[in-house]
């Protein structure tokens, strides 16, 4: 996946969020869960489009 479409889809992915944590009234609880959820699946989300999170889930615990 090329650098341009991966910033893009940052710059994308941070605006929505801004525009939701701006304009919909919700509890500051919420908002909190909606932010870390999002944060949690764009980190996952790099890991894979770099190639890191099938190095780390090839390790193996245990036998």
């Amino acid at each position: 996946m090329p650098l341009i479409q991966v910033l893009l889809t940052l710059i994308v992915v941070g605006v929505l969020l801004w525009l939701v944590n701006r304009y919909i009234p919700m509890q500051s609880t919420i908002k909190s869960i909606l932010n870390a959820v999002v944060v949690i699946v764009v980190v996952v989300w790099l890991l894979q489009v770099f190639g890191l999170l099938t190095s780390i889930t090839s390790y193996r615990i245990g036998h």
